[in-house]
Formats: structure tokens, C-alpha cells, sequence
């Protein structure tokens, strides 16, 4: 590992597959389907391993819907907030099940697609998230249908419905009663259907959660419908299998010892930035002395958080930054042209494998 320049992203296929793991007795014990979300995660280089335990992918755009045709295989259900007239003539090629985000977009393009299995996403009204901003039902959400008699009239064109209604939920009793609600609401229109999908956000890969229970909870749930149930795994499959690997280029002093790393928030791991959290530090490990990390950008919050490390960084120290996989590799952008980070692959033989270099030539493609 010292051979290799940081910074970079590197992905552990053992702890990758930890979760994979997890996912597979889902669905040997509940009979619940799980199609990967691209949304989370496309780093196509891994799908050899992913696609041995999981259905296929599920996307929001017609590029991710190639791309979990071509890479993944399987099936591949297409779903988008606004799909183009364009957009539906190419999706049709790659696309196992469209899912619409509307009753409009449904019929506009309805003539176009109607051999096909069409869903339709539903609003049940009710969410678990951290943050409004990723709150599907939040005030005047744009995210799926609401009115429940005008989903029953279109519903004999439908052969599925999506809710997809959590963000990072591990409270097994929340999913149960939002389940429960689901049935009690909409169990006329589920008993029309084929296939369900309960989407994403659905934290059951965490350790300690209950794995029993939540299998016994979609086993009822889809015997009692008859109908196929989908999860939509993103974080689920891949938290906790990534680092981003990092050097110190420099140590400051205000008020505080702050080390600049040769990596960035906003560039390589956005979500921290926009949801205002700190990403965990694998190593050096959590000890006395207190140290700011930050990334090399010109802005100003470009500012991975405060730590207490066991080791005083100094210049040339590695930094590996947790949680590297999920809505990281797919933000990931030029800001500043900072170096873009490397794409690692650790293999279950243990062997490292570079599987995507970056430099100014991709830099220069990504602009006019």
C-alpha cells in the first residue's frame, strides 16, 4: 500500500461482502428481492463480487439505468422524477420495470412504453430522516403520488408500486409500524399489484440489528399481498468497505494544529459539506492530541473536523478517512482541479488492484 500515490478511494472487498452477506439472507429468509441503488453507488469495478448476492440495480437517470444493464446485469428498474421523451426510447432498451414519479409522467408516456411493466412511486406522507433535506415527505415534496384515489385509477396500467420513504433508518420498530401503515392504507391497491418496492435508506446491514424480525416483518407482509417485495439497498451494501486514503501536506497553527491533507471535502466527499457532519477517522487511531483536518481547497469550510488521534500528525502522515463508498465516489467533482482521487480495490485474495487513475487529460474532457 505505501507504493500507491494518495490520494485515493479504497474499497474492501471482504468488508463489502460482510454486507452482501447480510443482504443475501434477507432474501433467503423473506423472499425480498434487493436491486442495488446507483444513486449510492456505481463504482462498476466491484459489481463481479455485488452481483453474486444482489437482484440487480435500480436508478434515477437513464445513464445509471445503462450502466446496471452493461456492468451489472440482472434486472434493472429504471426510475427517474423526470424522464424525457428521449430519455424513455433509450431506457426501454435497458429497463426491466419504469417507474414513474408521477400520474403525469405515467400517461405521457404511457403510449410509448405501455408493453413493459410500469410502477408508479408513491408518497405515503410518512419518512424517517436526520435532515430535511433528504426528507422524502417533506413539505410540498415533489417525490411520488399522495392522492390515493388517483393512484387506484390508473392502477389497473401498473404492475408495481415504489415507496421509498427512509434515509439512514436503523429503528426496526419505526420501519414495522410504517409497514404496518402501508398495509392498513394501501392494501387494496397492493392486492392489484405484482411487485412492491420499500425502497432505500434502510440501515439493516448495521451490527446488532434485527435480522429475525425484520425478515419475519416482509415475509407477512408479501404473503399477505402475494406480492414480490424489493428493497433498494445503497449505503446497506457498502457502508463501512471504503476508506479514503490521504497525506499531510502541511501543519498549521490558529488557535488550534490544523493538517492539510491532499484531498477535499467539497471535491471527494460532498455530503459532508451539505449535511454539515464529520466523517470518522480509521487511522490514525482516536487517541489524545487534538488536531483540525482539512482539505486543500481555497474554501474556506473545506474542513473534514475536529479529532483527537493517538499519533501528532505531521507532514508525509497518512490519513484514512471512513465511510469512503456511499454518495461519495459519485459526487466526487473537480472543484479547485485538485488531484481527482485513484479508484482501489482490495480483492477477497487480498491482492490491491488499481482499477481507475485520474489525471489532467480527464480534468480537461469534464469542461468545454
Amino acid at each position: 500500500m505505501k507504493k500507491l500515490t494518495t490520494p485515493y478511494y479504497l474499497i474492501d472487498e471482504t468488508l463489502l461482502e460482510k454486507n452482501l452477506k447480510i443482504i443475501e439472507k434477507v432474501r433467503d429468509i423473506s423472499g425480498a428481492k434487493s436491486v442495488l441503488a446507483l444513486k449510492c453507488f456505481s463504482t462498476w469495478g466491484v459489481f463481479g463480487l455485488m452481483q453474486r448476492y444482489l437482484d440487480g440495480t435500480t436508478s434515477s437517470s437513464l445513464f445509471e439505468a445503462r450502466l446496471g444493464h452493461e456492468k451489472f446485469g440482472k434486472e434493472v428498474h429504471a426510475y427517474s422524477v423526470g424522464f424525457s421523451k428521449k430519455d424513455i426510447k433509450s431506457v426501454r432498451k435497458f429497463a426491466d420495470k419504469v417507474i414513474f414519479n408521477s400520474i403525469s409522467q405515467l400517461m405521457t408516456h404511457y403510449d410509448d412504453i405501455h408493453t413493459m411493466k410500469l410502477g408508479l412511486r408513491v408518497n405515503p406522507g410518512i419518512s424517517y430522516s436526520h435532515f430535511d433535506l433528504a426528507d422524502p415527505a417533506r413539505k410540498y415534496s415533489r417525490l411520488g403520488v399522495s392522492y390515493h384515489a388517483e393512484i387506484m385509477k390508473v392502477s389497473p396500467i401498473l404492475s408495481g408500486v415504489m415507496f421509498h420513504f427512509n434515509c439512514e433508518n436503523d429503528n426496526f420498530k419505526n420501519i414495522s409500524a410504517a409497514i404496518d401503515l402501508i398495509s392498513q392504507k394501501y392494501g387494496n391497491l397492493l392486492e392489484k399489484m405484482e411487485w412492491v418496492s420499500l425502497g432505500g435508506g434502510l440501515f439493516f446491514t448495521k451490527d446488532g440489528y434485527p435480522l429475525d424480525q425484520f425478515c419475519e416483518k416482509l415475509k407477512n407482509f408479501s404473503e399477505k399481498f402475494g406480492i414480490q417485495v424489493y428493497l433498494e439497498p445503497g449505503e446497506a451494501a457498502i457502508t463501512g468497505c471504503a476508506e479514503l486514503v490521504t497525506t499531510v501536506l502541511d501543519i498549521l497553527h490558529n488557535e488550534i494544529d490544523i493538517a492539510i491533507i491532499d484531498a477535499s471535502v467539497e471535491a471527494h466527499m460532498l455530503d459532508h459539506l451539505i449535511y454539515h457532519t464529520s466523517p470518522k477517522i480509521t487511522f490514525p487511531e482516536s487517541g489524545r492530541h487534538r488536531i483540525m483536518i482539512a482539505g486543500r481547497t481555497c474554501l474556506a469550510g473545506d474542513i473534514f473536523g475536529e479529532y483527537r488521534l493517538k499519533t501528532r500528525l505531521k507532514i508525509g502522515s497518512e490519513v484514512h478517512i471512513a465511510d469512503a463508498a456511499g454518495y461519495t465516489m459519485v459526487k466526487k467533482n473537480w472543484f479547485n482541479g485538485i488531484s481527482m482521487p485513484a479508484i482501489v480495490v482490495r480483492r477477497l485474495d487480498g491482492t490491491v488492484e488499481i482499477v481507475r487513475k485520474f489525471g489532467y487529460k480527464d480534468f480537461k474532457r469534464n469542461l468545454s
